[in-house]
């Protein structure tokens, strides 16, 4: 899925393609790494249109800007622009032989170099190298030195201290300031110079519009009308030729892609965590559902901001008076999944390093979730609390057209009206339910998925790192602490697997006590589509080559 940034997932659909490693439950209940029918390209049928829905449809194109990092987005673009690495279904990054025939790292105690060697034959659809300029202005403009440019995250690009032409034009030369473990996640997407020449660019020149592309498919049009943009197969791609002759994405209520699937109407779709879904899907002729174990991860995030919620007291019981394990199974019932509640920010369950920290704030105590709001001054009134004349109520925002953030919000009222605390739902239009309510902070609980990488903090530091002058990033709780911001420094910046586990795991433990963000579970992904469609699917944190996508009959 994405690499730098933790990509936001409002609502609950994700589509994602990699390779097949068994469509079935695991002998341990989990589900497998990856599910997606893989097919050589020799036996992928050339030509063919891939109707694909988006949960919205993005007026922000570029990835990296503090609106833009959005599934929707990075499903569109992974076709169109740059990735020079890319990670198996073990999570492991690999360069891109189109764009890169290497990268190599120099380290030194306080410092690393990274010299990376591009596949000279890589060009954006102007006719222009890829190269230095797009490199040297991507990691100026995401540095985080000039507020002017509207990014979603610093992390890693604030630490590169210098880049430099190599011997040849084909050569780049990023010089670190110190050690950054996670430098393989960076400049993927690679947006060309001309993008990130000024904060105005950066902020506008791809809103509405992908005016300069490199990949095995080109943007022959973007409809705002109808909501669609199609991709058609780039001639002028120097890789093995994309095997569909275009990729339309069309954007559409969740609710209404169940019908359109079983209409024939779009080739895939996100089952999400809906049940009637799958059994309305499962009953199309020609349907396969490819099931994985996805990195992403649900949660409910607190506006710490809010003047409710600005006391860690109240937030600590919040947490205590959501029953963690009654959500999980509301949501994830009739979906033929493990039920698992889970414990960490960073890691999702079935990684290397998982460790459960959630302590006591993981745990349904509502007496002690009680006896917390009582000291914080909110005293039984009635049916809820009050405090100078404010009775304690929470804005819970739910993106409309989403059944499952609906019930959510429902089950959390439900839960915390026993501990007095009242929850007044407010669906807004899924379209604008990041841009307009959550980037600017109008609501005290959200729910949503942030989808997972193969780089465990580097994508997280924006999340939980502290606003400064006012640029949350993707901090939408808008608080933080020096002890976490160092914690996860010293975590990016080790090398040692083992000591990261231990590092990473250490962070988590500040950020539970900080009582932001209540993971829910880790999201599965269940997804449908035709039969005959190869190497698509549910893919954990296996990412796709799109000039691989097809079909193996007429």
């Amino acid at each position: 899925m994405n690499r730098v940034l933790g990509a936001i997932l409002l609502g609950a659909v994700l589509l994602s393609g990699c390779g097949d490693i068994g469509a079935q439950d695991d002998a341990s209940g989990h589900l497998p790494a990856a599910d997606v029918n893989p097919v050589p390209r020799e036996r992928v049928m050339k030509g063919g249109t891939l109707r694909w829905p988006l949960p919205e449809f993005p007026s922000q194109w570029n990835f990296n800007h503090v609106n833009g990092t959005k599934g929707a987005v990075e499903h569109v673009v992974q076709g169109v622009l740059p990735y020079l690495m890319r990670a198996d279904e073990k999570s492991v990054p690999h360069p891109v032989p189109e764009y890169l025939e290497s990268a190599t790292l120099k380290r030194t105690e306080r410092a690393q170099t990274v010299t990376y060697r591009l596949n000279p034959r890589a060009r954006w659809s102007d006719g222009r190298p890829i190269g230095y300029a797009d490199f040297a202005a991507q990691a100026r403009a995401l540095s985080g030195q000039d507020r002017r440019y509207e990014v979603s995250t610093v992390s890693g690009y604030r630490l590169i201290k210098r880049v430099e032409q190599g011997p040849r034009e084909n050569v780049v030369k990023v010089t670190f300031a110190q050690p950054y473990a996670d430098w393989r996640s960076l400049f993927s997407p690679l947006y060309p110079a001309a993008a990130y020449a000024t904060p105005r660019a950066f902020n506008t020149a791809w809103m509405n519009a992908l005016p300069v592309t490199s990949g095995p498919f080109k943007v022959q049009r973007v409809d705002r009308t109808g909501k669609t943009v199609t991709l058609a197969r780039d001639p002028s791609w120097w890789g093995p030729p994309a095997k569909l002759d275009r990729i339309v994405y069309r954007a559409m209520d969740t609710s209404a892609m169940p019908g359109a699937f079983a209409n024939h109407e779009i080739d895939l779709m996100d089952i999400g965590l809906d049940a009637s879904a799958m059994r309305r899907v499962q009953a199309a002729p020609g349907t396969r559902v490819r099931r994985a174990g996805g990195p992403d991860w649900r949660h409910f995030t607190f506006n710490a901001a809010s003047p409710v919620l600005s006391d860690v007291r109240v937030r600590r019981a919040v947490m205590m008076g959501i029953d963690r394990e009654v959500i999980a199974r509301s949501d994830l019932a009739g979906l033929g999944v493990p039920v698992r509640t889970l414990g960490n920010h960073f890691y999702v369950n079935t990684q290397n390093g998982y460790r459960d920290n959630s302590a006591v704030l993981g745990g349904y105590d509502p007496a002690h979730a009680a006896r917390l709001l009582d000291e914080a001054g909110w005293r039984r009134h009635g049916k809820y609390r009050a405090k100078a004349g404010r009775t304690l109520a929470l804005r819970f925002v739910v993106p409309s057209g989403v059944p499952i953030s609906a019930r959510e919000a429902e089950l959390a009222g439900a839960l915390l009206e026993r501990i007095g605390v009242r929850v007044d739902i407010r669906p807004v239009p899924a379209d604008d339910a990041l841009d307009t309510h959550v980037t600017r902070g109008d609501f005290d609980i959200v729910a949503f998925s942030w989808l997972g990488t193969s780089f465990p903090v580097s994508p997280m530091r924006a999340v939980f790192a502290r606003p400064h002058a006012g640029r949350v990033q993707q901090n939408y709780s808008r608080t933080g602490t020096a002890a976490i911001d160092a914690a996860m420094d010293r975590a990016i910046a080790e090398t040692d697997p083992a000591k990261v586990h231990v590092l990473v795991n250490e962070t988590d433990r500040l950020i539970w006590r900080q009582a932001t963000v209540l993971p829910l579970y880790q999201r599965p992904q269940l997804v449908a589509v035709r039969a005959d469609l190869a190497n698509m699917g549910a893919c954990g944190f296996l990412e796709p080559g799109y000039q691989d996508i097809g079909f193996t009959r007429r």
